[in-house]
């Protein structure tokens, strides 16, 4: 099928975003999807922000984005916006670095009043970058997201199951655009 990158925007290393991504990363999986995650907080925090795109792990990471088909990216909210973190990231990606990629936004947060976060804060970057199709994101409370003392993850069963259409809803724009480009030859 599609080759997806799962970026975790989240710079915690205890992160629910990062949980979530990896749960839905499975289901992406067993849809038949190679998922690569990539977890942001652990590039090199000095090459990250110095913009060194010639560092091996940024230069690896921008590949990983070049590679891809469709992206999910997922972060936590602060302060009504994505990370910062991810956004140095993106910051780094050449200014049509989404052209042709399916992207499936997700954010997570500890309040409603953070839901438009997506629409208003992250959609508006993934379009200038040219995106090809994004695919209707979903902002997950943390408290429909538990974690055990195993690691193990629960989510809330409204949540899950609205996860669940978004994921598959990305997953089959994935089998469009793949099924387009290998008819097109």
């Amino acid at each position: 099928m599609a080759t997806v990158l799962s970026v975790s925007g989240s710079p915690s290393a205890t992160s629910r975003t990062a949980r979530l991504l990896r749960h839905l990363d499975r289901r992406l999986t067993a849809q038949g999807h190679e998922v690569i995650p990539l977890d942001v907080r652990t590039l090199p925090a000095e090459a990250l922000l110095g913009a060194d795109v010639r560092h091996p792990a940024i230069a690896e990471a921008l590949a990983l984005f070049d590679h891809a088909d469709g992206v999910v990216i997922g972060t936590p909210v602060y302060k009504a916006a994505y990370s910062g973190l991810l956004k140095s990231l993106l910051d780094l990606l050449p200014q049509y670095g989404l052209v042709g990629k399916t992207v499936l936004p997700l954010a997570t947060g500890g309040t409603t009043a953070h839901v438009l976060a997506i629409d208003y804060a992250l959609r508006p970057v993934l379009s200038s970058m040219g995106a090809g199709h994004i695919v209707q994101g979903w902002f997950t409370l943390d408290k429909d997201i538990a974690v055990a003392d195993d690691g193990t993850l629960t989510v809330a069963p409204a949540a899950a199951e609205a996860l669940g259409q978004v994921v598959d809803q990305f997953s089959a724009a994935l089998g469009s655009r793949t099924a387009f480009l290998a008819a097109a030859g």
